[in-house]
């Protein structure tokens, strides 16, 4: 492992371990009035073990914006929570991954706060609060048990979409740093379920209409300058993609999101990547006086291009 994949590591393990309280707190809820299900009608698949019940809790010694955010950890039962649109409904739908180095979940500064921008553009959002944490399924932090959480998440989404009044054909996914990389993941990885069918939400597609992928890691390989994760395969199936980082990315370097954005660019695959000079890692959607943090206007003008909102 080359010194600036280390450091890399270790950023995001202080990062994590100096943000999160060691008192335990309760389970993470969701607020009154939405729609709450878990994934998996019975033991989710691949469990493995944690070391207690879900907490959940401020993590007050690292602000974003000036603020604390809140953090979700020993997650063993996934959830799905449905956020309806806010305004003139689009039909399309947007699943969030929060980050948290599958360790924990970012659930507010990478969740709900995502969820309300979604739902302001007129779109339904769908927080998956997938299982974590989870061990490496090889050296480039592939987390078996989230992907399935997110493979399931979309069947789920489809299988209710008359429901959830939403286009089935107009369904994308957003996440952010780890959550980023999970939404490559299963860009690249929806031809077939990575466990074995249960009901007829895995007879629907697990393929995103369009992907979202903010400051994502575990794309590029340091040790390889760089190379692109070799599990991730793109084809021209690959959706059409949105892509931000910061070059000054302390935890997950730039490269991620460069070497995507060719791959992509390769297999003709439509996408669209800003880099911005100054902006750092886990920002999320809190405006500061950093330019970066404009970045859901970027969105927003991007999604209307691709028909999936209205001006």
């Amino acid at each position: 492992m080359s010194l600036r994949s280390i450091c890399a590591t270790a950023g995001l393990f202080f990062w994590l371990s100096s943000a999160i309280p060691c008192a335990a707190q309760t389970a993470w809820q969701a607020s009154p009035g939405h729609v709450q299900l878990q994934i998996w009608p019975g033991a989710a698949p691949d469990a493995e073990p944690v070391k207690g019940p879900e907490t959940s809790g401020p993590a007050a010694k690292r602000l974003v914006a000036g603020k604390p955010w809140t953090f979700v950890a020993q997650v063993s039962q996934p959830t799905l929570t449905v956020y309806p649109p806010k305004r003139r409904k689009s039909g399309a739908a947007v699943v969030v991954f929060p980050g948290g180095g599958y360790n924990v979940l970012a659930i507010d500064l990478e969740g709900t706060e995502a969820c309300d921008w979604v739902t302001s553009s007129g779109m339904t959002c769908v927080l998956l609060k997938y299982r974590v944490p989870c061990a490496k399924s090889g050296p480039y932090r592939n987390c078996l048990t989230a992907l399935q959480d997110a493979q399931r998440a979309l069947g789920l989404v489809r299988l209710h979409a008359e429901e959830w009044h939403i286009d089935p054909h107009r369904i994308g996914v957003l996440g952010f740093s780890a959550g980023g990389h999970m939404v490559v993941a299963l860009s690249t990885q929806f031809e077939q379920r990575l466990y074995p069918a249960v009901d007829a939400a895995d007879a629907e597609s697990c393929r995103p209409d369009f992907a979202v992928a903010l400051y994502p890691g575990h794309l590029a390989v340091p040790a390889k300058d760089f190379a692109l994760n070799p599990d991730i395969a793109v084809t021209t199936k690959t959706p059409p993609t949105f892509l931000l980082h910061a070059q000054d990315d302390p935890v997950d370097p730039v490269e991620n999101s460069l070497v995507y954005f060719a791959a992509l660019r390769k297999a003709g695959v439509p996408a669209e990547m800003h880099v911005y000079t100054e902006g750092g890692h886990a920002f999320g959607l809190r405006r500061t006086a950093s330019p970066i943090t404009r970045w859901p206007d970027l969105l927003g003008a991007w999604l209307e291009s691709i028909g999936m909102i209205s001006p």
